[in-house]
């Protein structure tokens, strides 16, 4: 009583579970180089493999993991599963990848690539080509980033330009969202090599065959460490990623600069239009100013003055001196203000000072001086 009992699966609901398993596209390479092609059932691969569900689900995004004497790689869309025997690429079916697996993944797992693990056993071999290509993707990806990036900063730092091209801008702003991106993957591919070399025992578990070969583990045992090899191997790449990492951010530092170097471009060319806008106030202040004597005379006011043809000339040439005038002392009110001021005047008796070496044996005369002190003092204490 207040036990559940659950029916037990029958055939048929087990058959509906298998129906709806997914389907890998699996490409096969053995030692030699072999390639064959084949679907099969996630149940069915994982069975075959002895493994586990849960080990086929990849579900991060870059991670290698052994699992029962198997090597489970991710990197992005590159999924592997990496044994003592061959090498299968599940979900192959990608242009760029399948012109890799075809044209040079091959050849590298036969030994006719330019990898430097041909004399270690087979999964050296797979992990360094899975490496590598990986690590050339991002290297592929800031080689097309750089230039662009070079070439649009070299337009907008131009001080010659009194604004800068929206266009370009947009472009730098793609450039830039693409470099962080670039970033984030370097870094990610960085941190699982990382995790991988803090850890001995997992080091241990990637040399698949020395635990099934014995003549490997002969090997093993004389001399020739496979772990540390695998180890080794492990570092190249990571210092790769991290060359890598440093020319991204030595790109990004270029970025921000520049974007400091526009802003004062852009300020420099504001404060000069702000500055002319200010010298054309004053010069129409100055106009106003006297236009006053012309209004004067120009009301419907009867006096003496009219009668003089000369008044005309005068009152005018009044009006421009006086403008003038005015309009000069603004301007050198302006630039007395806003132009920076010269530094300070050196007297003739300053600058016939000691030389440098004098002081410098004063000081080290004294420094002696207090050494000697305390060394005499010391004993005595």
């Amino acid at each position: 009583a207040g036990k559940f009992h659950l029916p037990a699966p029958t055939e048929s609901s087990q058959a509906t579970l298998a129906s709806v398993s997914p389907v890998f596209a699996v490409m096969k390479f053995d030692k030699e180089g072999n390639t064959t092609y084949f679907e099969k059932k996630k149940t069915e691969l994982y069975q075959e493999l002895g493994l586990q569900a849960r080990d086929l689900r990849f579900q991060h995004e870059m991670s290698i993991a052994t699992r029962n004497n198997r090597i489970i790689m991710r990197m992005e869309f590159l999924k592997a599963v990496i044994t003592p025997e061959f090498l299968l690429i599940l979900d192959y079916r990608n242009l760029s990848l399948e012109h890799w697996l075809l044209n040079e993944l091959a050849s590298q797992l036969a030994g006719e690539g330019q990898l430097v693990t041909y004399s270690l056993p087979f999964e050296f071999r797979a992990i360094e080509a899975i490496l590598q290509y990986w690590i050339s993707k991002l290297q592929e990806r800031l080689n097309t980033l750089q230039p662009q990036i070079l070439e649009t900063l070299e337009v907008l730092v131009d001080p010659k330009l009194l604004s800068v091209d929206r266009s370009k801008l947009h472009i730098l702003l793609q450039n830039g969202k693409s470099l962080s991106e670039l970033e984030t993957d370097v870094k990610v591919f960085k941190e699982t090599i990382l995790e991988i070399l803090d850890e001995e025992e997992v080091i241990e578990e990637l040399c698949l065959s020395k635990w099934t070969d014995p003549q490997v583990f002969e090997e093993s045992t004389s001399g020739i460490d496979h772990a540390e090899e695998m180890e080794l191997l492990l570092e190249n790449y990571y210092r790769q990623a991290e060359d890598l990492l440093n020319e991204a951010r030595e790109l990004r530092v270029l970025i921000d600069d520049s974007e400091s170097i526009i802003f004062i471009n852009l300020d420099s060319h504001r404060n000069v239009m702000m500055r002319l806008n200010l010298q054309l106030t004053m010069g129409t202040f100055s106009v106003s100013l006297f236009g006053l004597i012309g209004v004067a005379f120009g009301m419907n006011l009867e006096s003496s003055l009219e009668e003089d043809p000369r008044i005309f000339w005068l009152v005018t040439g009044i009006m421009f001196l006086g403008s003038g005038l005015i309009w000069r002392r603004l301007l050198s009110f302006l630039g007395r203000h806003l132009d920076p001021p010269l530094p300070p005047h050196v007297p003739a008796v300053l600058k016939k000072s000691q030389p440098a070496g004098g002081r410098v044996d004063i000081k080290t005369s004294l420094k002696g001086e207090t050494f000697g002190l305390g060394r005499s003092t010391l004993p005595n204490q």
